[in-house]
């Protein structure tokens, strides 16, 4: 087994990833919060499942780019799976993101869930 400071690998297989468009669709349209940062988007909505989605348009590059962009969204996520609350979560990753480094990127993440009340 990986592990990643903490927290590990074998505990994101509670969560299930957000896969169809309807699943997405009912996140962003009827999640109870919705925050922006400079580097992405998080849309939450408070349930009792666990479930998470990346997401990374084509204006953040070629497929390299959109996949380093959604890879390192999926760090953080993992890196700080025990704090988060039940629920189902999207990123949007934003063009900024890739200007930036890992340890910016995550204070920023960390203060967004904090403000978003997606942590426990």
């Amino acid at each position: 087994m990986i592990s990643f400071g903490s927290s590990s690998i074998s505990k994101i297989k509670h969560f299930t990833r957000i896969q169809t468009t309807k699943e997405f669709n009912t996140v962003y349209k009827h999640g109870t919060k919705t925050c922006h940062t400079p580097y992405f988007v998080l849309f939450f909505k408070k349930n009792t499942e666990y479930k998470v989605g990346f997401v990374a348009s084509k204006k953040i590059g070629n497929a390299v780019h959109r996949n380093k962009a959604k890879r390192l969204m999926r760090a953080h996520f993992i890196g700080n799976i025990d704090l988060l609350s039940s629920g189902s979560y999207v990123l949007v990753v934003k063009p900024n993101i890739l200007k930036q480094d890992y340890v910016e990127t995550k204070k920023i993440y960390l203060q967004t869930l904090k403000k978003c009340s997606a942590l426990t």
